[in-house]
């Protein structure tokens, strides 16, 4: 599942009329480069959610075909984003009985999606990323393979997880975010972690976007 769904507030006025999945990053829709990489990972079923503007991305990437992918969507309404959680407890139909893999539109990453799995027992798998300097305080302590809410240090949540549909037992239909259902989940030991150590960016402001096209470029792609 890739979230589209947010408004992109910090991206104003470029999300005013394009939703922040749509913006281009060297010439290319910043949806585009996950749908790419997912199809190189032999990942093929894929699930979107949207919002704000949501048609436009059901315009721009279709069935999925040109990437050798299948995709659906989950329409959120115009101006009734979910949040995390309760987008994705929205597209649960969608994603089936057996565990899933869910990325953040709007970060960039080098994460190799093959050798992503859920542990045995766990109810969700995060990928974790050092601090940027936008967020040095973290979001959640790894020790062991498991992630802990408490205790330092902490590394930040790369917006890139395997998750249960168990994760999301006892939830309605309604906005939620996704950060206290990890959070209880972590009391009981139930969400294990891995740290990733190569590229990886937040794309939440024009001058990240055109960081992270520098980088692109520096790096040959």
């Amino acid at each position: 599942m890739i979230l589209a769904a947010g408004r992109g507030e910090r991206m104003r006025p470029l999300t005013d009329h394009k939703p922040k999945p749509l913006l281009p990053v060297l010439g290319k829709p910043l949806i585009a480069w996950h749908i790419e990489r997912l199809a190189a990972a032999g990942i093929h079923d894929l699930v979107i959610n949207h919002a704000h503007l949501g048609q436009q991305i059901e315009d721009a990437l279709g069935d999925g075909s040109a990437w050798g992918v299948s995709i659906r969507y989950s329409a959120e309404g115009e101006g009734r984003a979910l949040e995390t959680g309760g987008g994705i407890f929205r597209a649960l139909p969608l994603l089936g009985d057996g565990p899933f893999l869910v990325i953040n539109a709007d970060v960039w990453s080098d994460i190799d999606l093959v050798q992503l799995d859920l542990p045995s027992g766990a109810l969700a798998n995060l990928i974790m990323v050092d601090n940027p300097p936008h967020h040095p305080e973290g979001d959640f302590r790894l020790a062991g393979g498991l992630l802990h809410a408490e205790g330092l240090p902490r590394l930040t949540f790369s917006g890139i997880g395997g998750y249960s549909p168990a994760l999301f037992a006892g939830c309605d239909a309604r906005p939620f975010p996704l950060a206290p259902l990890l959070r209880a989940a972590m009391q009981d030991s139930r969400v294990s972690g891995e740290h990733h150590r190569g590229r990886w960016m937040d794309i939440g402001t024009p001058q990240r976007m055109a960081e992270l096209e520098r980088g692109l470029v520096r790096h040959g792609r």
